[in-house]
């Protein structure tokens, strides 16, 4: 399980970063999400790194 919390705006970013913040469920800075760790969901979390940050958590 991986603990993803947004941490910077993304006033200025592509579009295609927008999107996937939005498909991982980061709306605003704080919003904290927790996904399974999956390919996929690590694919968006490279896409978008250095606007988040990840953690490992046990669940």
């Amino acid at each position: 399980m991986l603990k993803i919390v947004l941490k910077r705006s993304f006033i200025g970013v592509p579009e295609n970063q927008k999107r996937v913040m939005r498909a991982l469920g980061l709306i605003k800075i704080g919003n904290t999400v927790y996904k399974d760790d999956t390919p996929s969901v690590k694919g968006m979390i490279h896409k978008i790194s250095h606007l988040i940050e990840v953690e490992e958590v046990k669940g």
